[in-house]
Order: C-alpha cells, then sequence, then structure tokens
C-alpha cells in the first residue's frame, strides 16, 4: 500500500504499524522524535498497535537543541 512519509511517497506492505514504519525508515536514530498520522500526534506507547491505512500521512519531527 502507499503512504506519504516526511513528504515522499512510500510503498509498504499492509497491516503496518507506525513503529515498523519507524523502525525501517528511521532505524536506530528513534530518539527524540514524534510521530503524526495525518496532522494528529500519535503518542509513543501507541505506535505498536496503530495500523497505517492507504493514503495516510506520516511526519517524523526529530526535537532539537537552540534557542
Amino acid at each position: 500500500m502507499r503512504i506519504t512519509f516526511n513528504n515522499h511517497i512510500q510503498e509498504i506492505q499492509e497491516q503496518a504499524s507506525v513503529q515498523l514504519i519507524i523502525n525501517d525508515l528511521i532505524g536506530d536514530k528513534q530518539k527524540g522524535i514524534a510521530v503524526a498520522v495525518n496532522e494528529t500526534i500519535v503518542p509513543k506507547a501507541a505506535w505498536t498497535n496503530y495500523l497505517l491505512q492507504p493514503n495516510d500521512t506520516v511526519l517524523v519531527i526529530k526535537a532539537t537543541q537552540g534557542g
């Protein structure tokens, strides 16, 4: 199925969870990130159970330090 991940079209498997996609596309650099699906924040505790649907838009935001 097709989703948009950080403004790029991605083909992913059916029944893929947010956690699976984050593992595949972000890898080990998951500390300090937030995930929104269709402009709604998905709490980290829900990533494993949150299944993506065709044409979902996933945005990953990385926290940075600065002033």
